[in-house]
């Protein structure tokens, strides 16, 4: 079954969402080369260089059979965020259209795709050197002073968020220090323009997920995974950039550091891992507008029931 990929240029995004290990990447792959589509990532920690094991990104053999994009394009020293991504993602959704080709937008990071279905506030960039001199007053000063810096430049944001919030906090400040107006006054204005989006989200049964998960993150200790993690750790020293964040660097992190044996950081690295999907699905089962909901894990069976999604929709 095929669908012309001349459709490319306006047919709308087909995106793809769900939890770790559902399947996503393989139905992304199997629609790209069907449609010929150009996988885009939409996952906050395949955007890193570092980590393609650690974060399930798609290996060279898949990269080979379809164009995709977004795969392993930052540092792990650097701050990937969704604003960021939503205006690289848009750029790689009008370069796919431009050449015929259907975007196929797949991640598991559901704030990323709802913000590309319905827009997102005009907030100016922050500069980079101003984000920095913040983290390190926050380092040297604590949460309470940053939480008072902002009620001194914005006492209506700072009343809404405790000073425990500080990743917020931080936000908050640093938009009011780049632009001399509050992250609330930006959130109010009208949204950037939505992107229309079918979206198919895979949410198998718990059990199967568990499974999955299981297999996943022991083979990938097989794969490299604790050199990945020795690798972020060095590439990123500081423990708030995202890539230090990511499940599996820390349970690895501490095993490198002769505080666990291999055995517990793999059960550590299971148990985080499971708890991540969770909350996944939780957030794709409330937040997210779906069009085509598979209680599945991807196989070849779903194809024809996403072809004619595909068909009915497109």
């Amino acid at each position: 079954m095929s669908v012309a990929a001349d459709r490319g240029a306006q047919a709308p995004v087909i995106a793809i969402g769900g939890p770790t290990a559902s399947g996503k990447s393989a139905l992304a792959l199997r629609l790209a080369r069907e449609l010929g589509g150009i996988v885009v990532n939409a996952d906050a920690m395949q955007v890193y260089r570092e980590m393609r094991v650690l974060s399930a990104r798609p290996d060279a053999a898949d990269e080979a059979a379809a164009p995709h994009r977004l795969y392993g394009v930052l540092p792990a020293s650097r701050r990937g965020s969704v604003g960021w991504w939503r205006e690289a993602a848009l750029a790689e959704i009008e370069a796919a259209r431009a050449t015929g080709r259907v975007p196929i937008v797949v991640g598991g990071s559901g704030l990323y795709l709802k913000l590309l279905q319905e827009g997102i506030a005009p907030v100016p960039p922050v500069p980079e050197a101003l984000r920095e001199d913040l983290r390190a007053f926050r380092q040297a000063e604590g949460d309470v002073a940053l939480h008072a810096r902002l009620a001194a430049l914005d006492p209506e944001g700072a009343a809404r968020l405790p000073a425990t919030d500080w990743r917020r906090v931080l936000r908050a400040l640093e938009v009011v220090l780049a632009t001399g107006r509050s992250l609330a006054s930006f959130q109010a204005e009208a949204p950037s323009p939505p992107v229309p989006c079918r979206l198919v989200l895979l949410l198998p049964p718990r059990a199967t997920l568990v499974a999955a998960i299981d297999r996943r993150c022991a083979a990938m200790l097989e794969a490299g995974a604790i050199d990945e993690a020795r690798a972020v750790l060095a590439a990123a020293p500081d423990p708030d950039l995202p890539a230090r964040r990511a499940v599996g660097v820390g349970e690895i992190a501490r095993h490198l550091a002769g505080e666990i044996g291999i055995d517990e950081a793999l059960e550590l690295f299971r148990r985080a891992t499971r708890q991540y999907a969770k909350r996944q699905v939780t957030w794709f089962r409330h937040q997210a507008q779906a069009d085509l909901v598979l209680d599945e894990q991807f196989s070849e069976s779903l194809m024809p029931s996403v072809f004619r999604f595909i068909r009915e929709t497109g």
